[in-house]
């Protein structure tokens, strides 16, 4: 094949790949707003949405066409231009984050390398980082922009949050990155693709359980959520920042949220548990069969997040404010630079 044909070639494989990751990924937000209300209905002993379509499958539809037609509405003093940017702020940023994931092994078909992610990133966990940290942008223009004491207080709570709670989520990584020694997250994977003593997967959990307990809290922080949902917390502020939005302009936060979710369950999946590897198998060997089943190992790791994200969203109640700070600064942040110590000491004396 002539040069001009790879290029065009590459050039299909990458819209495919992302029609397809964002085909994906779209889906499953919209069935996960449906999964969220049937979950929070099991708990509380209710039935949830269950009269559009079979067992209530097409209520996210008729959410979609309810928040398309509502009527637009724009506080009169509110500032316009950032009133109306913010939603997007918060949604588009965590979906860019999907591109440099990867899903499956890498395998090679036609004379062509295929490998299972949009892109391969060497500055990967970086990159993604980087974007979510717009999110709290976001959050703060929204609150502002809406000349509305609530949804400023429910921004600024944000803003001290997220400040708060990103310290200790980028340093709990910085022990996995040490023994990988790559930014790359297929790299992270790879690493993890092996045993330790020949019987213990060699996941980030078993080699950073410290670091995983602060990921996972900080993350949790990070999204918003019970029990750490204080700028939204609806009977101190109404709504917090998003009170005076609605129609699609309110699903642009409501979506941005969850896509936030699915972020961070398939990064604690890729991160501390081993991404598509399916322990004891050599997915290498198996040919189609290895990507396949790599792929499905990490379907199911990145839906058992999910799945705990929303249990445990309606099992506990709020903190505090003062609890929340304390357990940042106090707590995680300490441990999260206690983790990284403890590590370049088991490095330098035991390795």
């Amino acid at each position: 094949m002539t040069q001009t044909g790879n290029i065009i070639l590459d050039v299909v494989i990458i819209v495919v790949k992302i029609a397809i990751v964002f085909g994906v990924n779209f889906t499953i937000l919209a069935y996960l707003t449906l999964a969220e209300r049937r979950v929070s209905a099991f708990m509380q002993d209710r039935l949830g949405p269950n009269r559009v379509g079979p067992q209530g499958l097409f209520q996210p539809i008729a959410d979609g066409v309810k928040f398309f037609t509502k009527e637009d509405i724009i506080p009169a003093k509110s500032d316009k231009f950032l009133y109306l940017l913010a939603p997007a702020v918060v949604f588009f940023p965590a979906f860019l984050t999907y591109a440099i994931i990867p899903v499956g092994p890498t395998f090679s078909a036609w004379g062509h390398s295929f490998q299972m992610q949009i892109a391969n990133l060497n500055i990967g966990i970086l990159y993604i980082f980087a974007l979510t940290s717009f999110v709290v942008y976001g959050i703060v223009l929204a609150g502002w922009s809406s000349n509305s004491k609530y949804p400023l207080m429910g921004g600024l709570r944000s803003g001290a949050q997220m400040i708060s709670y990103e310290l200790s989520l980028g340093l709990s990584i910085i022990g996995i990155l040490m023994i990988v020694g790559s930014l790359r997250l297929s790299d992270i994977v790879t690493y993890q693709n092996n045993l330790l003593w020949g019987v213990l997967p060699r996941w980030g959990v078993v080699l950073q359980p410290l670091g995983f307990i602060i990921f996972l809290i900080a993350s949790f922080a990070e999204s918003n959520r019970l029990p750490f949902d204080l700028p939204e917390a609806e009977p101190e502020l109404v709504g917090g920042y998003h009170t005076e939005y609605g129609s699609m302009k309110f699903a642009l936060f409501f979506l941005g949220e969850y896509a936030g979710l699915i972020t961070s369950s398939a990064l604690i999946a890729t991160l501390f548990f081993g991404g598509w590897d399916f322990p004891w198998v050599n997915e290498s060997a198996l040919g189609a069969w290895g990507v396949v089943l790599g792929m499905i190992a990490f379907a199911v790791k990145t839906g058992f997040f999910l799945f705990f994200y929303l249990w445990i969203r309606w099992t506990l109640p709020r903190f505090r404010y003062d609890q929340l700070m304390r357990i940042g600064w106090k707590s995680l942040l300490p441990l999260a630079l206690v983790n990284i110590v403890i590590t370049a000491i088991v490095m330098v004396f035991f390795v």
